[in-house]
């Protein structure tokens, strides 16, 4: 089985002469089918770049990337438009949607974009969206709705032409934590539930653990490249951290405990 992604002395310079500057210097990687893949780093370290080039939305200076065994830097624009499109999908910290089309019109983008017939979108976008849980929004426009709701618009999107693999920008970076650890689960629920790999790029050091794969990178260079090993599957950050509940009933459930009361 072919990697789903292989880079080889990947790099990227932006700028010439002496304003030129390296954001990525030979990098090598492959990310196999069904992984999740956390990469991490500081801002300005090159997560993002890397991301980009990996995603076939940036074009690297030098090197090689294949996807699926293909090479990618040998196909011309409208073959690569393809392969991103039917492939790939994409979850970024800004949503990236119209305020003023509803959650259906959203979704159905990268369909129209494939050349999916009128009544096939229709019928994968809502199945899409049934996946987020958000069917009762389907007709909302999206300027109505929450936060998370729009990040979950985001994944439906991404999600709509069955791709093999899902690249996550700083997902629950505009969200607070109870609405991030929903959308983490969903995310996780993708990659094991249907097989998705996922690529995470974020700074968040919870999240990047609850990967297969922690990949590390520091001025452009991998510096580290390793497994995480979990036991079971693995819970969400506010799940593997998770506090006593605080409420009336629980203070009492606690009391009732200590005097030896059941129910």
């Amino acid at each position: 089985m072919n990697p789903v992604i292989e880079a080889k002395h990947l790099s990227k310079i932006y700028g010439k002469g002496a304003t030129a500057f390296l954001a990525l210097s030979d990098i090598n990687l492959t990310i196999n089918p069904g992984e999740s893949v956390a990469i991490v780093s500081k801002s300005g370290s090159g997560k993002s770049t890397l991301m980009h080039c990996l995603a076939l939305l940036d074009t690297p200076t030098s090197g090689t990337l294949k996807i699926d065994g293909e090479n990618a830097s040998k196909l011309k624009s409208r073959k690569l438009n393809r392969l991103r499109n039917r492939r790939f999908g994409f979850v970024f910290q800004q949503f990236f949607m119209n305020s003023n089309e509803t959650v259906l019109e959203n979704v159905l983008l990268p369909l129209k974009i494939s050349g999916t017939r009128r009544k096939e979108r229709k019928r994968l976008a809502f199945e899409a969206i049934e996946t987020v849980e958000l069917a009762d929004k389907a007709r909302s426009k999206s300027k109505n709705l929450s936060g998370g709701q729009k990040q979950r618009v985001c994944i439906a999107r991404a999600i709509v032409n069955n791709p093999k693999v899902l690249f996550a920008d700083e997902p629950t970076g505009n969200l607070d934590s109870a609405t991030g650890d929903k959308i983490i689960k969903l995310l996780f629920d993708l990659n094991h539930d249907k097989g998705v790999t996922l690529i995470i790029v974020t700074h968040d050091e919870d999240l990047a653990a609850l990967c297969d794969r922690r990949i590390r990178i520091t001025d452009g260079k991998i510096i580290v490249d390793e497994s995480v090993k979990h036991t079971t599957r693995p819970a969400t950050r506010t799940n593997s951290k998770t506090k006593p509940a605080n409420t009336p009933e629980a203070k009492k459930a606690k009391e009732n405990k200590k005097k030896g009361v059941r129910k």
